[in-house]
């Protein structure tokens, strides 16, 4: 159902977004169609959480992350240490340059009908995921890529767009080893040499890379994509296979779906939630369903059910 009342609603915007042009433009054309908004800009790490709290205190009933994946996540952090009751409903203004969230559940990425559908659009509860202290509402991705680059990994790029010969002279370059990994979860186990491991609750992650396209936000499940180390351009060349065929699974390709799943490693391993970098040894992600209430379009597919 669309919003009928116009909440009070705080934008909680990246500090190197703040004098974009479109983005003033479009605030002065939403506060003159008659909605409350006003405008916090962040400065370093852990202020958009600070936000969020300030705003609750204020009485604020819609938030809105304007950023890119890492200040969603930010805002996502500081809804989720608050109790349920207390939470904001979240809208988004996709303002980085993968806005890998924001593309995955079909937001607008021009600023005016962005904060359009933050502040007009329809209210729909969805899934959260928690690994230890942390949260994240899209994706954790794992290994190699991870490894490379904590904001834009490149190698996973590649090896999904099919550079098959670069990334096998890059895995050298690099001296690159496996990561021994054991997973658990409800239904089953699987230890096996990790190339990379995505976990989702949002469908796409470095810059565009469908990795679980069949998630949904709101089923109380992750979508799991498990890679296998590969170690010859024959064997890459068939995993490329297998994962534009996802999401059945293959040889080096797994998928699986499931309410938590545990993760041990004899070494650290690299994990990226939603652009924050972590390095782990062991880890278990967990879901609190329908955690936060966030404004999105009526017909977007990522959702299984009307909520």
């Amino acid at each position: 159902m669309a919003e009928t009342e116009r909440p009070q609603a705080r934008l909680i915007i990246n500090g190197k977004s703040a004098q974009i042009p479109e983005v003033r433009d479009a605030v002065d054309a939403l506060r003159d169609q008659g909605h409350a908004l006003d405008v916090r800009v962040t400065w370093e790490g852990g202020d958009a959480i600070r936000m969020v709290h300030e705003a609750v205190d204020a009485g604020i009933s819609r938030v809105i992350a304007g950023g890119g994946d890492g200040t969603v996540n930010e805002v996502v952090t500081g809804l989720m240490a608050l109790e349920a009751s207390q939470r904001p409903s979240m809208g988004i203004l996709p303002l980085g340059s993968a806005n890998d969230f924001a593309n995955g559940v079909g937001l607008p990425l021009e600023a005016e009908p962005a904060l359009t559908v933050a502040l007009e659009g329809h209210r729909h509860r969805v899934d959260v995921a928690r690994l230890g202290e942390d949260c994240f509402i899209n994706m954790a991705t794992g290994g190699f890529g991870a490894e490379i680059t904590t904001s834009t990994p490149v190698a996973l790029k590649r090896l999904l767009g099919g550079g098959a010969y670069s990334l096998m002279g890059m895995l050298k370059a690099w001296r690159y080893q496996p990561y021994a990994g054991h997973l658990r979860w409800p239904d089953g186990e699987l230890e096996t040499p990790l190339f990379l491991l995505a976990i989702g609750n949002g469908r796409q992650a470095g810059g565009g890379q469908q990795l679980a396209p069949q998630a949904k936000l709101d089923d109380g499940l992750l979508d799991v994509l498990v890679v296998r180390d590969f170690s010859s351009l024959h064997e890459m060349r068939q995993v490329l296979s297998e994962i534009e065929r996802l999401p059945e699974d293959g040889e080096f390709v797994r998928n699986i779906r499931t309410p938590r799943l545990s993760f041990t490693s004899d070494a650290a391993f690299p994990l990226n939630l939603d652009g924050e970098p972590r390095r782990l040894r062991q880890f278990e992600v967990t879901l609190e369903p329908r955690a936060i209430e966030l404004m999105m379009s009526a017909d977007t597919a990522v959702l299984s059910s009307a909520s």
